[in-house]
C-alpha cells in the first residue's frame, strides 16, 4: 500500500487527500442534514398528533343517554384516526378512520397508568399513537389519536436518494477541482524542476525562476538560488585553489626533475652529486612545507583541529614568537618591539595561536624594508585580548584588501618569497579558537593585523 502510494506524483497524492477529505466532510454534512430533517419531521408529526388530540378533545361530547359522540365536520380524507376508551379498556367510540384501520395493541396502551406516545408497527408503515386521559361531563375517558409515519419515511427515503445520487457527483467535482488546483499550485515546481535539470557544473550561474517571491514556492526558489550561488562560489574557489595548488606544486617538482636530469647527463664527482641531491632535498622540503600548510588550513576550516584550551598571557606569547623569529629580522637589520602591559590573558589553544602569530610576524618581516621596524602591541579589554602586528611596509593595495586572507593570494607583483598561505592559515587558526583576525589598518607606511581572542571559554565556531 505504501509503495503504491509513493509511486504516484505529489499532484495525484494531493488530489486523493483532497477527495478523501471531501468524502469525510460531505458524509458528515449529509449525516447531519439527514439527522436534522428526520428530527424535524418527527417533531412535526408529534406536533400534529398533539393538535389532533386537542381538536378531538374539543369535539368529543356525551349524549343525554350517556353515549359518546363526536361532532365530525371533516371529510373522510381529512379525518384523523380517533378512538375513545373508558379507563377500564372498554371502547366507547371510534371514528370511520379507526374502523377502517384498526391498530393491534391500542387497548394495551389505554391500560397503561400514564399518558404515552408510542409507535405501533403495522404491515404498511409504523403508526404513532398518542394516548391521553380526559373527562366528559365528569366521566373519565381515554382519547387515542394516531398518525402514520408513511409520509415521513417517504420524505426521508427521497432525501437519502438525493444524498446517495448527489454525493458521488459532488466528490467527483471536488476531485476534478482538487486536481486542477494541485496542478496550478505545483506548476512553479515543475518549472523549477525543468530549470534545475538543465543546471550543471558548467552552468552554475543559471538561477531558478522566482515568480512570486513572497509565497512558499517563491521562498523555496529563492533558497535554491542562494544555494546555487554558494555552490558557484565554492566551485570557483575550488577551481582557483586547484589551479594555484597545481602551479605551486609544479615549480618544486619541475625543479627536482630538472636537477635530476642534469645530474644524469654526465659523470660527476661526489661533491657534485651531493650538491645536486642537496638541491633536490631543498625542493622536497619546500614541497613538504606546502603540503603541511594546506593540511593545517584544511583541518582548521573543517573544524577537525584538536584544541587544547588554556589560559596564557598574550605578552609572553609575543615574546616567545619574537625570540623564535628574531634571527630573520636581524638578517634585514630590522627591529621588533613589543608594546603593552603584560596583564592581558587569552583562553585558547596556545600552539595554534602561536602558529598564527608566527605567520603574521613572518609576513611583517618579509614585507618591511631592510632597516625597518615591526611592532607587536598587546592589550585586552573585558572579554577580549588583542595582539596587533604592525609592519612598516608599503601597505596593501585597494584591490587586495578584500582578498588578503584568500589562500594563494599574494598582493603586489608577487616578487616576495612565499606561496600566499600564511594569512589564510593564521585566520583559520584564530577563528577555530573563537577569535577574529582582521586587517585593522593599512596605508603607504605599513599595515596592522589584529588578533582578537576570548579571555574565557566560549563555543568555538567552524570556519568555511
Amino acid at each position: 500500500m505504501r509503495r503504491w502510494w509513493r509511486s504516484h506524483s505529489v499532484r495525484v497524492q494531493l488530489t486523493l487527500w483532497y477527495v478523501v477529505a471531501m468524502v469525510i466532510v460531505l458524509g458528515l454534512y449529509a449525516a447531519l442534514i439527514f439527522a436534522f430533517v428526520r428530527r424535524n419531521a418527527s417533531d412535526t408529526l408529534d406536533g400534529r398528533l398533539r393538535g389532533d388530540f386537542q381538536w378531538a378533545a374539543a369535539m368529543v361530547d356525551q349524549t343525554p343517554d350517556g353515549a359518546i359522540t363526536w361532532y365530525e365536520d371533516l371529510t373522510e380524507e381529512e379525518s384523523p384516526w380517533l378512538q375513545v376508551w373508558s379507563p377500564e379498556g372498554d371502547l366507547l367510540y371510534q371514528n370511520s378512520e379507526a374502523i377502517r384501520r384498526p391498530l393491534q395493541g391500542s387497548r394495551d396502551l389505554v391500560l397503561l397508568a400514564e399518558d404515552s406516545l408510542r409507535v405501533v408497527e403495522t404491515d404498511i408503515a409504523p403508526v404513532r399513537v398518542l394516548t391521553r386521559r380526559g373527562r366528559i361531563g365528569g366521566k373519565p375517558i381515554v382519547i387515542q389519536v394516531a398518525r402514520s409515519e408513511a409520509l415521513m419515511q417517504a420524505e426521508l427515503r427521497q432525501l437519502v436518494l438525493i444524498i446517495v445520487l448527489g454525493l458521488p457527483l459532488a466528490v467527483a467535482a471536488a476531485g476534478l477541482g482538487g486536481y486542477t488546483v494541485a496542478r496550478r499550485a505545483l506548476l512553479p515546481v515543475e518549472r523549477m524542476t525543468e530549470r534545475a535539470r538543465s543546471i550543471t557544473a558548467e552552468r552554475l550561474s543559471d538561477r531558478l525562476p522566482v515568480e512570486h517571491p513572497d509565497d512558499e514556492m517563491g521562498r523555496l526558489a529563492t533558497v535554491f538560488n542562494e544555494t546555487l550561488a554558494r555552490l558557484e562560489a565554492s566551485f570557483d574557489q575550488m577551481r582557483r585553489f586547484t589551479a594555484d595548488v597545481s602551479h605551486e606544486l609544479r615549480t618544486p617538482l619541475t625543479a627536482i626533475r630538472s636537477v635530476g636530469e642534469v645530474g644524469l647527463r654526465e659523470h660527476r664527482d661526489e661533491m657534485a652529486y651531493r650538491a645536486i641531491i642537496a638541491s633536490m632535498l631543498e625542493e622536497v622540503d619546500r614541497l613538504s612545507s606546502l603540503v603541511e600548510r594546506l593540511l593545517t588550513l584544511s583541518r582548521a576550516e573543517t573544524g577537525q583541529a584538536k584544541l587544547s584550551l588554556e589560559l596564557f598571557g598574550v605578552r609572553e606569547l609575543a615574546e616567545d614568537v619574537v625570540a623564535h623569529l628574531d634571527v630573520l629580522a636581524e638578517e634585514k637589520q630590522q627591529q621588533i618591539t613589543i608594546e603593552g602591559a603584560g596583564a592581558a590573558h587569552a583562553c585558547a589553544d596556545r600552539l595554534l595561536v602561536r602558529r598564527a602569530l608566527i605567520n603574521l610576524v613572518d609576513n611583517a618581516i618579509k614585507f618591511s624594508p631592510a632597516g625597518g621596524s615591526i611592532r607587536i602591541a598587546v592589550g585586552g579589554s573585558g572579554e577580549e585580548a588583542t595582539i596587533d602586528v604592525i609592519d612598516s611596509g608599503a601597505g596593501i593595495t585597494a584591490a587586495g584588501r578584500d582578498r588578503i586572507f584568500d589562500r594563494f593570494f599574494r598582493d603586489g607583483d608577487g616578487s616576495t618569497a612565499g606561496v600566499g598561505l600564511g594569512l589564510s592559515i593564521a585566520k583559520g587558526a584564530v577563528e577555530v579558537n573563537g577569535g577574529h583576525l582582521t586587517l585593522a589598518e593599512t596605508s603607504a607606511h605599513g599595515s596592522t593585523f589584529r588578533i582578537s581572542l576570548p579571555t574565557a571559554v566560549r563555543p568555538v565556531r567552524h570556519v568555511g
